[in-house]
Formats: C-alpha cells, sequence, structure tokens
C-alpha cells in the first residue's frame, strides 16, 4: 500500500476495511454475490480532534464499526471506508 496524500476533516477516520472471508468455518466456498460486508479494519489516517470530543483511536488501531457506517471511497485502486468516529463500535 501506497503512502496516502491528503488529509481527513474533523472528527473522521479512513478505514482500510478487513477481507471478507471465502470460506465458511466448515469449508464450504462463498460466492461473491453472498459475501457480507466486513466490520472490522485498519485505521490508516484519523482527522483532527472535533471542539467536543477527543479522538481515540489512532492510526494503525483495528476497529469494529456499524453495518451502515461511513461512506466507501476508492482512492489510488484501494478500497477505503470513511467513518466518523462515533460510529466506531470497538478498539481491539
Amino acid at each position: 500500500m501506497a503512502q496516502l496524500k491528503g488529509k481527513v476533516l474533523a472528527g473522521k477516520v479512513l478505514v482500510k476495511p478487513a477481507e471478507a472471508e471465502a470460506k465458511t468455518a466448515s469449508g464450504i466456498i462463498i460466492p461473491d454475490s453472498a459475501k457480507e460486508k466486513p466490520r472490522q479494519g485498519s485505521v490508516i489516517l484519523v482527522g483532527a480532534p472535533k471542539k467536543d470530543e477527543e479522538m481515540e483511536v489512532k492510526k494503525g488501531d483495528v476497529v469494529l464499526y456499524g453495518k451502515y457506517s461511513g461512506q466507501e471511497l476508492t482512492i489510488n485502486g484501494e478500497d477505503y471506508l470513511l467513518i466518523s468516529q462515533s460510529d466506531i463500535l470497538f478498539i481491539l
């Protein structure tokens, strides 16, 4: 992954989603049309804190987020998710 140039706005976090599972635990291969969107990813960029809340996540954290959270983006051919810090449910 190349170094990203740019800036994330206040209160926002850029996340690289984890890869979707290709097989079930029992070994059944899941077709692309049936795969669920991953709800876990690594933090790539963190915006400045908002006036009323500090940023609790940092670059490199692995986070869990809501199913319908954020905006999907493609930057330099890579897929990312831009979400608000308030959409992050858990930091691993």
